[in-house]
């Protein structure tokens, strides 16, 4: 949860009353965070392989593997969402490179599904490990939004190679 507050203060991700998606959303931490910040009105959607249990109003879960799921199982009745998060990381291995490999292909997935879902002007936040895709990733982002940021947040390890890209103002086609 610290991780996303973070990044919501330094980048005002989530607007009030939003739509949002969490991919990967193990433990509910960040829905929990993106439904006390959006406030009354707000939708939530989980996306997990397991069902976790929460009380919020407004939420939904979906079980399923992101890399099999199709967009419209991810909206159900909904047109589109204002917000997509995703922490998604993977189960590393301790090979660097591969670990790297591994997350760009979660990344690209959750900005795939971002583009397929989001409204025009909506926000998408996702987890990247640098690695030799990083630069091509965020200017396929900079194409797409109106605004990109990079963040390391203050709670990740100073080792870690983890950072945020976040992209803010969806240019729809």
């Amino acid at each position: 949860m610290f991780k996303l507050e973070e990044l919501d203060q330094k980048t005002h991700l989530i607007p009030r009353a939003a739509r949002i998606l969490d991919l990967g959303c193990a433990p509910g931490s960040w829905l929990q965070y993106a439904g006390r910040r959006s406030g009354p009105g707000a939708t939530l959607v989980g996306v997990d392989r397991r069902p976790i249990e929460l009380s919020l109003a407004g939420f939904r879960m979906v079980v399923g593997d992101v890399m099999t799921l199709e967009p419209a199982d991810l909206l159900g009745d909904l047109a589109a969402f204002d917000v997509v998060l995703s922490d998604m990381a993977p189960d590393t291995s301790g090979v660097r490179r591969l670990d790297q490999d591994r997350s760009e292909m979660l990344f690209a997935r959750a900005l795939e599904i971002a583009e397929a879902t989001l409204a025009g002007g909506g926000n998408f936040a996702g987890k990247l490990f640098q690695g030799p895709e990083f630069a091509a990733l965020v200017r396929h982002l900079r194409a797409r939004f109106a605004k990109v940021k990079i963040v390391k947040p203050a709670s990740s390890r100073t080792q870690s190679i983890e950072q945020y890209v976040v992209g803010l103002g969806y240019r729809d086609r």
